[in-house]
């Protein structure tokens, strides 16, 4: 994501000390090598694993910055799905068949 960029710009000069703005022509799979390498303690790594939680005791205790950061995150997947008609269309027909089951429709 765009808003992202900052965040690996920084990411990756603080773990590999690499500028990349000053970076010369790099392969595009060198790049998402060292991405996917970035640890947990970069700017991007603390973000990823804020956006990542799913245990519900640790959420409770994020701070409202954090909160507000798992909230946006959510919030911008979510507008997403919205976007996606073909992905909308197919889980409103498993929520339709899943309210089928419930409510003794027998499901499609």
């Amino acid at each position: 994501m765009r808003e992202d960029w900052p965040l690996i710009e920084a990411s990756l000069a603080k773990q590999y000390g690499i500028r990349i703005r000053q970076q010369g022509d790099m392969p595009w799979s060198e790049f998402c090598i060292l991405v996917a390498g970035l640890m947990p303690d970069t700017p991007l790594g603390s973000i990823v694993t804020i956006r990542s939680e799913k245990d519900q005791k640790v959420i409770k205790g994020y701070t409202s910055d954090q909160r507000r950061i798992y909230n946006d995150w959510r919030k911008r997947q979510a507008e997403q799905k919205l976007l996606d008609e073909v992905t909308l269309d197919k889980e409103m027909k498993v929520l339709e068949a899943a309210m089928a089951r419930m409510f003794g429709g027998g499901g499609a």
